[in-house]
């Protein structure tokens, strides 16, 4: 079966402009008599409330966290991308799509990645008018960097806090808004489901995490930006209580989710330090710009690496191999993160890893801290300068572009990465996966949306370095505030929606039952245990690399873990009072279910693209061999009941402005 993903007529670069123009409208006093309810407040999330009530709309804005800027955006780190060429490289809107279009393996909608392409310039206006401290070259204009899949340098940044920063100005339209009494906040909160009256969703059903109390929230549509679902792994980068239950239960009341197995493999993360762990941590890709990675040469050095015995500025140069240097020369250490992470874990299963554990390879800043101190010596006018003094001119303007990022480092493995190389290896990041949605953002629910991490829609099999920044304020800025209008404009007579109906009553009650069968299973083992014996099932088969046999062996083995979850989970304490074990244990009874459907959609597709890497599917070099011609198609699954029952409907991806061809990045 197919799905209508409502893309516009007309040439690409017009898509978007005539849909404004022919897009219907709500006046702006109506707009004062519509409720929206959006559910998260990162960036997408806040960008969206803070836009829809400055445009007129009575707005309730839900995070689970005590303040929106708690949001899991605040932690990414190394920029967001916009084609504005102010470095005169050849930046262009369509260069920006093309290289999202590549970057993801041929696996997104040409018609939204060419809208976010073109309104990303816009996002950086909107945020220095806002005070984002972007940082600034030497005569004051905004800085870019390059960031991997691309040759040019567009993406902005602050430091390596750029989604702190970000957040921070969307959070400031947001308090002005929550002020002005427009937007509605309800901190510590989690949805707990969507309420559909007549096929339309019109609510949610929320629990007061400090209270327990189940609250009814009524609205004319309602916007999920509640982010990804990679903690499905237990071990990734996001925070510990980012989840996919939110996403989940729309997929349950008939959003369909699309193409779950879609998982980024992020390459420069602080590798695993055992098994007590209960996170990861990011080292942003924007050190790709200046750090080299390489692995010994000799698998004796690796050894001794290993052993403690020889440290890696003992080994010569002659002897490092800067393998993404070697295999991809065109761009180096800014390939895309999927190929890097499978380049480094090539290497690693070789026997060349450097840690340990022996799954670790060396992120290297001593040719950029020459580099940059030879530069800094000349312009100072220093002849003949010492070795100590380039070091030390050199570390100087590392530490303005990344120091934080150092320090953050130190502070976790007591290493300092001035004097030896960073340790790094792939972890799970982000999630292309997330519910359907058409051009218009919304789902296969009539009024309900998704925006940012949440949906599926621009990054295909593959995410490009800070382009999930661009996503989330593209969508929540100025995507969703003219989207959501077309269908709203059939609402200014509906009036204020009533939430005591059978619907809500039954959603509520729906809610509570689950709740109280989890509070009072007399249990044995605590909720970690099973998150974390999930987690493992999720990396091990249906991780960095995948197979038939693997992921049916997973499927089997979820399934069995969720019968075992909901016979032996212990959750202690009580339903009526702020009881963070059960708030995780409904978090990870949606995980049990996602993470099979992830399996399914996996086996599904029998082809490797960008971050999907079925093993039986690879070109002799090790690189991901797509199927065109069967599998050119997003994978939207309905939901009967069961995950492994899940009824598969294809969008067909139509690609009249792009050449499908094979991706080479040598």
């Amino acid at each position: 079966m197919s799905l209508n993903s409502r893309i516009p007529e007309g040439p690409l670069d017009k898509k978007w402009q005539n849909h404004k123009n022919n897009i219907k409208l709500v006046n702006p006093a109506n707009k004062r008599n519509i409720d929206v309810i959006v559910v998260g407040t990162g960036l997408a999330g806040a960008s969206a409330a803070a836009s829809l009530a400055e445009m007129g709309y009575n707005v309730k804005s839900f995070c689970f966290q005590d303040s929106p800027r708690r949001a899991h955006s605040i932690a990414a780190q190394g920029g967001i991308n916009a084609a504005k060429n102010y470095q005169n490289d050849g930046d262009s809107v369509y260069r920006l799509f093309y290289d999202t279009v590549k970057g993801g393996d041929y696996r997104s909608r040409e018609a939204n990645v060419y809208r976010l392409a073109e309104v990303s310039t816009n996002i950086i206006d909107q945020c220095v008018a806002q005070g984002v401290p972007f940082a600034r070259d030497y005569g004051g204009l905004l800085d870019n960097r390059s960031f991997g899949g691309v040759q040019v340098s567009r993406t902005f940044y602050a430091k390596g806090q750029t989604g702190q920063q970000l957040l921070l100005g969307a959070y400031s339209a947001l308090s002005r808004q929550i002020s002005k009494g427009k937007v509605k906040l309800y901190n510590r909160h989690e949805m707990m489901e969507v309420v559909k009256v007549d096929g339309k969703a019109r609510g949610i059903i929320a629990k007061n995490l400090v209270t327990g109390e189940i609250e009814r929230h009524g609205g004319h549509a309602v916007v999920l930006a509640s982010g990804g679902y990679g903690n499905v792994f237990f071990l990734s980068t996001n925070a510990m209580g980012s989840n996919g239950s939110a996403a989940w239960k729309a997929h349950r009341k008939g959003a369909h989710f699309a193409n779950p197995c879609y998982t980024q493999i992020h390459p420069t993360c602080i590798p695993v330090s055992g098994d007590y762990q209960s996170k990861l941590t990011l080292m942003s890709e924007s050190l790709r710009n200046d750090g080299r990675i390489w692995v010994p040469k000799k698998k004796e050095d690796a050894e001794a690496v290993r052993k403690g015995t020889l440290k890696p500025t003992e080994i010569a140069e002659e002897n490092r191999d800067y393998y993404l240097e070697r295999r991809y020369p065109s761009f180096g250490n800014l390939v895309p993160r999927d190929v890097a992470s499978r380049a480094a874990k090539e290497r690693c299963d070789a026997g060349f890893g450097v840690n340990k554990t022996g799954e670790a390879v060396f992120l290297d800043f001593s040719s950029a801290i020459e580099r940059y101190g030879n530069e800094e010596a000349n312009v100072q006018g220093i002849d003949n300068p010492s070795k100590a003094k380039i070091k030390d001119l050199g570390e100087k303007v590392v530490e303005a572009k990344y120091g934080n990022l150092f320090q953050m480092y130190e502070k976790i493995t007591g290493d300092n990465p001035y004097y030896t190389p960073m340790k790094i290896y792939p972890a799970v990041h982000y999630t292309m996966g997330g519910i359907w949605v058409d051009y218009n953002l919304m789902t296969s629910v009539p009024g309900l949306y998704a925006a940012g991490e949440a949906n599926f829609s621009d990054h295909g099999a593959n995410r490009l370095g800070a382009s999930a920044l661009m996503q989330g304020l593209a969508d929540g800025y100025f995507v969703l505030p003219y989207t959501i209008g077309d269908y709203l404009a059939d609402d200014i007579r509906t009036g204020a929606i009533d939430t005591n109906t059978k619907e809500f009553e039954e959603a509520e009650k729906e809610v509570k039952e689950r709740i109280d069968k989890l509070i009072n299973n007399n249990g044995k083992y605590s909720v970690d245990q099973f998150h974390k014996r999930l987690g493992k099932i999720m990396w091990n088969k249906c991780g960095m690399a995948r197979n038939a046999e693997g992921l049916k062996e997973a499927i089997k083995e979820i399934r069995e873990l969720r019968e075992e979850f909901w016979k032996d989970v212990k959750v202690p304490g009580k339903a009526d009072q702020y009881n963070p074990e059960l708030d995780k244990a409904g978090r990870v009874a949606d995980f049990l279910e996602l993470g099979e459907l992830m399996c399914v959609d996996a086996l599904n597709r029998e082809e490797s693209a960008g971050g999907h890497f079925r093993e039986e599917y690879q070109t002799e070099e090790g690189e991901a061999k797509r199927d065109d011609d069967n599998y050119r198609y997003v994978a939207a699954w309905e939901y009967t009941g069961e995950p492994s029952e899940a009824k598969l409907h294809k969008e067909e991806l139509i690609f009249d402005n792009i050449e499908l061809k094979t991706r080479s990045y040598k």
